[in-house]
Formats: structure tokens, C-alpha cells, sequence
């Protein structure tokens, strides 16, 4: 006969735990639906400006823009910036995360990085990576970062440390699907650029635009933008995908502790019934003995 003292409190044990995660589903929840808007918001104007930067850079002489040019002298050695979270209960965002960081980048003793969660600091340590040259993991929100980040991204390139600069992070696509996303940011190049994107770009190259004073002023005010830009547009996208990642993780969570609740609760109603038939047969054997 199963125990039903136990029984019960697995049932309080599960009720609280539902309670919990119901609670964090609800708060993942309202963080979700602020951080897609500021994604979705800053997403269209980061792909623009991504756009004319990638379109104006060949019509600028290269040489007074050293973020344009590639290094000399090529040093092996990538610069890569990861986003990932700083706290857990997100279901497989930082697994799928890193495990794509380690197919895009198969050594990663050949890189230097750059992490913005703690999460992500932990699995560089771990793999025994001792390339980790800055942790803003600390400063919260992340965007706190972004001048600081884009400072020394830029320093580091323009003194020629590293033969580019990448982004990965999670790319929000809905609140059901985010997709672990490489994006170089430096030096300028239409390479790994979508098929939409290269077309469009392809496009106005057959047209003389006209643009006022000229595309060496325009790039030389857009530019400065540009970098700050494309990593605010990665946090932001990274901020929504966690939320949306935790929400779905919570739901089921709170959904496989109400189901172990109903099972639960059969196996206790199972082992009340058969303890109260054991204690009626037994009253039943003892008044029978006792007539006879």
C-alpha cells in the first residue's frame, strides 16, 4: 500500500512548484511584450541603416575610412562578441546558442571574445577558452554597454588585433521561434548577406543616386552609427528571445506539474480507497471472529 502522508505532500510539493512557475510565466510575460516592441521597433531602422552602409561603402574612397578596409596584415584571429543571459530557466536558448557557436567557429582558442551574459562567460571557461577579453555581464540593462562596446570594438580593429569583428546572439522571430544568428559588423562586406537584402543592394547600384553634399560626407556621418547600431539592434533582439524563451519554458513547466498533480491525485484517491477497503474487511474479519 502506497504511502499516502507521502502522496500528499508531493501533491503540495507540486501545487507550489505550479504556483511558482505560473508566477514567472506571467512576469516573462509582460518583459516579453516590452522587449519585442523595442526589438520590432529598432529592427527595421537597424536592417536600413545596415543596408546603406553596405551600399554606400563602394562608392567612398576606402583609405579615410579605416573601418572600411580590411587589415594589412591578417593576425588569424577574429574578434567575436557573444550575447547570450545572465540568469537560467530559459529552455534551450544558451544550448542551441553555443552550440552554434561552436560550429560557426570549430576553434575557439582562434578567437578573442567579447560577452554580454554570464552564462556565456561560464561556457567559454569551461571550454578552457582563455581568449575572453571583456565581460560587460554586469551592467544591466545591456544597452548600458553600447558606447563602451563600440569604443573598443573599434579600437581593436582599427589598430589591426583582429582580421574582423562578429555578432551572435539569438535572432526573435516570435514569441514561438528564436534562431541563434552570425552577423559581421566589421569589416564592411556584402558576404553573408540574405538573398532579399543582396538584391535590393544590387539594385540601387544601377541607379546614379543623387545625394547632397556627397557620398563621402553622407558616409562619414552615417558610419559612426552604423557599429553602435547593429550591437544595440543584437541586445535588443537577444532581450526578446530570452523572455519569449523563458515564458514558453515556464508554461510547460506549470503544465507538467498540474499533470503530475492529476496523476497524483489518482494515486492517492487509489491508495485511500484501498486502505479504507483494507480497514472495512478487517473490521468485517474481526466481527466474524468474534460471533463465531
Amino acid at each position: 500500500m502506497a504511502n499516502i502522508r507521502l502522496i500528499k505532500r508531493r501533491i503540495k510539493s507540486a501545487k507550489n512548484i505550479a504556483q511558482i512557475t505560473k508566477a514567472m510565466e506571467l512576469v516573462a510575460a509582460s518583459r516579453m511584450r516590452r522587449a519585442q516592441q523595442a526589438a520590432v521597433a529598432g529592427k527595421a531602422y537597424a536592417q536600413k541603416i545596415y543596408e546603406m552602409v553596405l551600399d554606400l561603402a563602394p562608392r567612398v574612397d576606402a583609405l579615410h575610412h579605416p573601418l572600411l578596409a580590411k587589415p594589412k596584415t591578417l593576425t588569424g584571429s577574429r574578434l567575436v562578441i557573444v550575447i547570450a543571459t545572465n540568469k537560467g530557466l530559459c529552455g534551450g536558448l544558451n544550448t542551441n546558442l553555443f552550440r552554434f557557436l561552436g560550429r560557426e567557429y570549430t576553434d575557439l582558442g582562434k578567437s578573442n571574445y567579447v560577452v554580454l551574459g554570464k552564462k556565456a562567460a561560464f561556457f567559454l571557461s569551461r571550454m578552457g577558452s582563455d581568449r575572453l577579453v571583456a565581460d560587460f555581464s554586469q551592467e544591466i540593462p545591456f544597452v548600458r554597454s553600447v558606447p563602451a562596446m563600440t569604443a573598443m570594438v573599434s579600437q581593436e580593429y582599427i589598430a589591426g588585433r583582429y582580421d574582423g569583428v562578429d555578432l551572435v546572439y539569438n535572432e526573435f522571430i516570435s514569441a514561438l521561434k528564436q534562431h541563434p544568428r552570425k552577423k559581421t559588423i566589421l569589416p564592411l562586406t556584402i558576404e553573408g548577406v540574405d538573398a532579399s537584402t543582396h538584391s535590393r543592394i544590387n539594385a540601387s547600384r544601377h541607379h546614379d543616386m543623387l545625394i547632397e553634399p556627397d557620398h563621402q560626407t553622407v558616409f562619414a556621418a552615417l558610419l559612426p552609427h552604423y557599429l553602435e547600431n547593429q550591437i544595440r539592434d543584437a541586445i535588443l533582439q537577444a532581450e526578446a528571445s530570452e523572455q519569449s524563451a523563458r515564458m514558453i519554458a515556464m508554461r510547460n513547466a506549470t503544465d507538467n506539474a498540474t499533470g503530475l498533480m492529476s496523476d497524483l491525485t489518482l494515486v492517492y484517491n487509489k491508495a485511500r480507497q484501498e486502505k479504507i477497503t483494507y480497514e472495512i474487511t478487517d473490521m468485517v474479519t474481526a466481527r466474524l471472529g468474534v460471533e463465531q
